[in-house]
């Protein structure tokens, strides 16, 4: 008998696992039908209406609304999720009701890729972002302090054209150009050095700083599965977790030889005057005024997070 009950056994226990998911899951929509919620599709259990996306996020909800309507009730596993496609819906999430859907999901790429939801993109509504926004309308994004880079966006433009009159006659993807040009701008206003030049024992290559830069926009506007599904996030069936903490390790070692570079330079200059954002982020660092302190974590996750927000 004793065989032929542990062969039975994983079938009654698939059978009451499948049994209670059902429940729990029959139970969450009773209790989310207490709401008058938007209309959407009917989810499916476990997964929601995560299979009606589709490698295209953005078309996958345009398609939804065009079918129920501008604004749509979803469920992306066990998150619900609202979906608004009309300008005034946009200004009632955003303006109107600001306060109330301030609020961040802690995905993980918040806390892989940004030194654990240190930046203003990914920290949640709080003292601390409060003071972040702040630290950015007046001091980092300041009319005074962006007038000042003039010379920085003239000097790039002076050598991209120059670059463009030593290609006549050949052929160039302009693209790629203006993205050297964007790059080179934004590196030298945040970090204070172009990175897309091959220099003596540089920290990166050109090519690697890329690279890095075009990993950490994809994986900040990723669907991660196991963010919606916590239970199945160990499993990282995508991949994408395990590329976030590869991607972390790279950046930290970029940034804390910026960060360092940055203090040294400080250091030997009495009353220094900020030359570029890193500069201004240690400066806040060092302010006793601040409502929240800025670690050092915080600096890195700022000056990183600028590169691709800029």
């Amino acid at each position: 008998m004793a065989p032929v009950q542990l062969l039975e056994l994983p079938s009654w226990i698939t059978l009451l696992i499948t049994f209670a998911i059902l429940l729990l899951f029959r139970h969450r929509l009773r209790r989310s039908s207490k709401y008058n919620l938007p209309p959407g599709p009917k989810p499916w259990p476990i997964i929601g209406n995560l299979n009606l996306i589709g490698s295209l996020p953005h078309q996958s909800l345009h398609a939804l609304t065009q079918k129920y309507g501008p604004i749509v009730h979803l469920w992306f596993g066990s998150k619900p999720v609202i979906v608004g496609s009309t300008v005034e819906l946009a200004k009632a999430f955003l303006k109107t009701n600001d306060a109330a859907l301030a609020g961040r999901p802690k995905f993980s790429a918040g806390k892989y890729t940004t030194y654990n939801y240190s930046d203003i993109t990914w920290s949640q509504y709080g003292p601390y972002w409060r003071q972040a926004r702040r630290m950015c309308l007046l001091e980092l994004f300041s009319a005074k302090r962006l007038e000042s880079y003039e010379y920085i966006r003239k000097q790039e433009l002076h050598a991209f054209l120059h670059e463009l009159f030593n290609s006549k006659n050949k052929t160039i993807v302009l693209k790629d150009h203006l993205s050297t040009l964007s790059l080179n701008v934004i590196s030298r206003m945040t970090l204070g050095k172009k990175y897309l030049e091959e220099t003596k024992n540089a920290i990166i290559s050109p090519e690697e700083f890329k690279k890095m830069l075009d990993e950490l926009f994809l994986l900040n506007g990723i669907l991660n599965i196991g963010d919606f599904i916590p239970w199945i996030h160990f499993l990282d069936l995508q991949g994408y977790v395990k590329r976030m903490k590869t991607l972390s390790k790279k950046f930290d070692r970029f940034m804390e030889h910026v960060l360092e570079e940055h203090i040294e330079r400080r250091k030997s200059v009495k009353d220094y005057v900020a030359k570029d954002m890193v500069d201004v982020l240690l400066q806040l660092a060092e302010d006793p005024n601040l409502e929240v302190k800025l670690e050092r974590h915080g600096v890195k996750a700022f000056a990183q997070v600028i590169n691709i927000k800029l």
